[in-house]
């Protein structure tokens, strides 16, 4: 794993986010999760390089983001596709994802990511918010919550960016 510049980055966020998908994890090398997520964005905030993510408030993952400073975005090449489709499929609450997907934890800047990652982001939690139906004025964004299972959106500073 090399660290490099934020300059040196080169990645279309629309698809490493949108079509790809990644592993958001949270917690400390003793205690955390891990999620398959799809939604989310990297951008300039606050005068710092950031991300942000959506997490439901049903799942494990929640509480890891709520208790944790750091969190990470683990992308993953296009044949290991089948790690982000376990991740996402098994909850950390019944089963060792890392073990079952197959993946190596590592501890980068305060979080917990994976060795086969080939792109890696930390992040230091700079805000959070629920997003609900008071939140919500597009109807069309309405439609993607019948059961009204609302997201919680967190910014983080990206600390570093790591490749393979």
């Amino acid at each position: 794993m090399q660290k490099i510049g934020f300059d040196q980055l080169e990645l279309n966020p629309f698809t490493v986010i949108g079509s790809d998908c990644f592993l958001l994890t949270a917690g400390s090398a003793a205690h955390w999760n891990t999620m398959t997520a799809g939604w989310g964005g990297l951008g300039y905030l606050w005068n710092d390089p950031a991300a942000f993510v959506f997490v439901r408030r049903e799942r494990y993952t929640l509480q890891f983001m709520e208790t944790s400073g750091v969190f990470t975005l683990s992308f993953f090449p296009p044949e290991r596709k089948s790690v982000l489709d376990y991740c996402g499929s098994v909850s950390g609450r019944d089963a060792d994802k890392a073990k079952g997907a197959g993946l190596t934890p590592v501890a980068l800047d305060g979080g917990i990511a994976f060795e086969e990652a080939n792109l890696i982001l930390t992040c230091a939690k700079t805000a959070s918010m629920e997003i609900d139906g008071n939140a919500i004025i597009d109807d069309k964004v309405r439609t993607l919550y019948p059961q009204e299972d609302w997201h919680r959106m967190y910014a983080g500073r990206i600390l570093g960016v790591y490749v393979n």
